[in-house]
């Protein structure tokens, strides 16, 4: 096997085509891959990206589903902070690939994203199939949930829509560019490769730094609190910056929020981290903040929700400090803006740019001396497999092993692991669209690989996400990426049986009717047979603790040999009832 196919040399004449010219230009602008599944509409591309440019910068990544291919797209910027390129098929691709690339605009991950569709020449069509793969507006099936989209009427049309494509996904707030290519344009003959311009004059810009006056006055508050409170959000990946955002909490001596929903972005071990992050705010960290004489809130995911789990309708009393661009990208149809929150202050910046500003501005506060962290209590002796097992024998694992965990389950507790790099933990989808967890889990992989990262990648993921999504597998296999799945199996769409349980009791219903239509049982469906089928390393399934402990060695192991491997652990139903002191029916509308 060969992680990249090799095409057959043309010995015939050159000749150029319109879709050369656009290959070009993905080559010029260094997109690394092209995550696909083919059709026709784009079968011009397709030609130049294997017989004009050979199938390298950009190389394409075979998709089983098209959102698979976008799934990956999205992971490989979680990890990388890169943009990558993704390519669907006419209109009946794009609907298929609307969910993750909802979840990609949620996530606030930039994807290059190219459609096409049939000749929007009638007369050029061919009989029945292009005439039903061709749509009015064929954007306007991702508009809302998308950067920016266009239909470029010519080849330097293109080539411009291309460039300011890159530039708009790649500019924060960051998120997914359609681009659809008319199938006629593609085909067209030209006599030379047109020119292109150098994409580096076309690169996004850096977010403005905040305004001094922001940083003074923020600044001045910060340096009275008595009781300051960060809530980190949507942060960077970047040591440098990591290492800033633990520098200024240090220096003003405030708590630090952290949740699930984002990547790791504060060291949760550190004794000012105020609560394990959950997607839901822990009861200690609602404490916090509704103690709190000054908040930061940095980019943070639902800000106003925030404020309404932790004070439960009371009036904020605290200065707030909002730093956030994400309401330049705020649309009428989609709520995932979240909740209104109050400002006194509102920074419109990237988050660590504000920090490392602030850290320059504000005095030091004196020391405290900050509580022991809880322990959670001990585990009760039994050979079920709990998410908590998994979690302890994960971490036993991994003393000497830095892993790069790409996804974790709903039911997960924030204090089974600390993050301890920016690398530990990359955040959940976004978009809460069940599937997508596989190829996120592949593309940050690959990021990883391409990036020599000794990080092993490593994705733990229900069985409702596996089974959406576990066609990534192939692709995984295909082009030797790296990565451990660990599918933690309760054989059931677990979350809503207990929205199914809460119902039940508010009607003085029978709660043990809460299974029916949430039970992957009878058959029982043998994931790891789905993946060996589609030759990854298969382990499972796995139904005690000491078989557990073997796979994991032998899991790791394999993906240190470079393979990809899937371990089907069959985990008790349930919820930790440690989490957070809060109701977990209400925590998600996740399907995990």
């Amino acid at each position: 096997m060969t992680s990249r196919e090799i095409p057959v040399q043309n010995s015939e004449a050159p000749t150029f085509w319109g879709s050369d010219t656009l290959a070009e230009c993905l080559r010029a602008m260094k997109i690394p891959y092209l995550a696909l599944n083919p059709g026709a509409s784009y079968r011009g591309l397709h030609d130049s990206l294997v017989n004009h440019l050979g199938n390298q910068s950009p190389q394409m990544l075979l998709c089983l589903h098209e959102e698979v291919a976008i799934a990956i797209a999205q992971g490989y910027a979680k990890a990388s902070g890169q943009m990558m390129g993704a390519v669907v098929h006419s209109n009946v691709g794009l609907m298929h690939a609307t969910m993750a690339v909802f979840n990609a605009w949620c996530d606030r991950m930039p994807i290059l994203m190219l459609g096409a569709t049939g000749p929007w020449d009638a007369a050029r069509r061919r009989p029945w199939i292009d005439w039903i793969h061709t749509v009015s507006d064929q954007g306007a099936l991702i508009r809302d949930y998308t950067k920016w989209d266009n239909q470029p009427g010519s080849i330097p049309a293109a080539v411009e829509a291309l460039l300011r494509g890159a530039q708009i996904a790649q500019t924060a707030p960051r998120g997914p560019v359609y681009i659809n290519l008319d199938a006629a344009l593609q085909e067209s003959r030209t006599e030379t490769l047109l020119p292109i311009p150098d994409p580096s004059r076309y690169a996004p810009p850096v977010a403005p730094p905040p305004a001094h006056t922001d940083i003074e006055l923020a600044a001045a508050w910060l340096n009275k609190a008595k009781h300051p409170v960060i809530l980190m959000g949507r942060m960077s990946r970047q040591q440098t910056d990591w290492n800033a955002r633990v520098a200024l909490a240090e220096k003003l001596q405030a708590k630090v929020v952290t949740d699930l929903k984002n990547a790791a972005s504060f060291p949760t071990s550190h004794p000012q981290h105020a609560a394990p992050p959950g997607y839901f705010m822990h009861a200690d960290a609602c404490a916090a903040v509704k103690d709190a004489d000054v908040v930061l809130m940095l980019d943070w995911v639902d800000p106003g929700g925030a404020f309404k789990q932790a004070l439960q309708g009371e009036v904020c009393q605290a200065k707030v400090i909002q730093v956030s661009l994400d309401m330049h990208i705020h649309r009428g149809w989609s709520m995932d803006m979240g909740s209104l929150p109050p400002s006194d202050l509102f920074m419109l910046c990237e988050p660590d740019a504000a920090i490392h500003a602030l850290l320059d501005a504000c005095q030091p506060h004196p020391q405290q001396q900050w509580p022991e962290k809880p322990a959670l209590p001990p585990m009760p002796a039994s050979d079920v497999i709990s998410l908590r097992a998994v979690g302890i024998a994960l971490e036993a694992k991994s003393k000497n092993n830095p892993l790069c965990i790409a996804r974790l389950p709903l039911g997960w507790h924030g204090a089974y692991r600390n993050f301890e790099h920016p690398l530990d933990y990359l955040g959940a989808d976004g978009g809460g669209g069940i599937g997508a967890g596989p190829g996120n889990a592949i593309g940050v992989a690959l990021a990883l690989r391409d990036a020599g990262s000794d990080r092993l990648p490593v994705a733990l993921i229900g069985d409702g996400d596996f089974l959406m999504g576990n066609t990534a597998v192939w692709t995984a296999v295909r082009y030797e990426i790296p990565v451990l799945l660990i599918v933690c199996n309760n054989h059931s769409f677990f979350n809503d049986e207990l929205h199914q349980e809460r119902v039940a009791k508010e009607r003085n219903r029978p709660v043990e009717n809460k299974w029916i239509g949430q039970r992957m049982s009878d058959p029982e469906i043998d994931i790891a047979k789905m993946a060996s089928a589609m030759g990854a390393t298969a382990i499972g399934p796995v139904r005690s603790l000491k078989e557990l402990d073997r796979a994991l060695d032998q899991g790791m192991e394999a993906v240190r040999q470079g393979q990809t491997c899937i371990i089907d652990v069959n985990v008790a139903p349930g919820y930790d009832t440690n989490m957070s002191g809060q109701n977990s029916t209400q925590s998600s509308v996740h399907k995990r």
